[in-house]
């Protein structure tokens, strides 16, 4: 790896995020697409939207998207060195806490702790979601497809999947 590798910087943003991840690595999208698009300017808008439906879309957990920005950037070693940088510390921090969380699973403190991350993960969640209907949203047409999916998919049940299937079949006709 040269001085002038991505790999580097990836691998330090992705430990630092990890972190922050609760909820997954899905409450952290918007400042991976902070880091990846307009920060280092390795991606695009619409190649981060792109990479996140891949990574949905794919078998497997949701933290994938940090796997495809990997290569995205650096190739097989920026995908192993992202994934790991992503899943190391908290794998170890999730053991660490892990055992104290059962320790004091009658403790006041723990309950407010645990009631405060809910709201935490959803607000995270939720700025995820507005990140990556601004990358979406590239013409009218897929900003009205965004926001009927995002209505849809809050008022119903309906799997997400379909609605990516009617987005693609939409896409492929040249409708949006």
């Amino acid at each position: 790896m040269s001085d002038d590798s991505p790999i580097t910087a990836l691998v330090l943003h992705f430990l630092l995020i990890s972190l922050l991840a609760v909820g997954g690595a899905n409450a952290v999208l918007p400042e991976m697409h902070r880091q990846v698009v307009e920060v280092a300017g390795w991606m695009s808008n619409a190649e981060f939207a792109r990479t996140f439906a891949i990574a949905q879309a794919a078998p497997g957990p949701n933290m994938l998207v940090v796997t495809l920005i990997g290569w995205q950037v650096a190739g097989a070693w920026g995908a192993l060195a992202a994934t790991l940088a992503m899943c190391g510390p908290t794998c170890v921090l999730a053991y660490v806490v892990g055992g104290l969380w059962h320790r004091f699973r009658e403790a006041r403190w723990r309950r407010v702790v645990q009631g405060a991350l809910v709201p935490l993960a959803i607000g995270l969640i939720a700025a995820s979601g507005v990140v990556l209907a601004q990358g979406a949203a590239r013409s009218v047409p897929t900003a009205l497809f965004t926001a009927a999916t995002a209505i849809v998919l809050y008022l119903t049940r309906i799997s997400p999947l379909w609605m990516m299937a009617l987005g693609a079949g939409l896409g492929a006709l040249g409708l949006i």
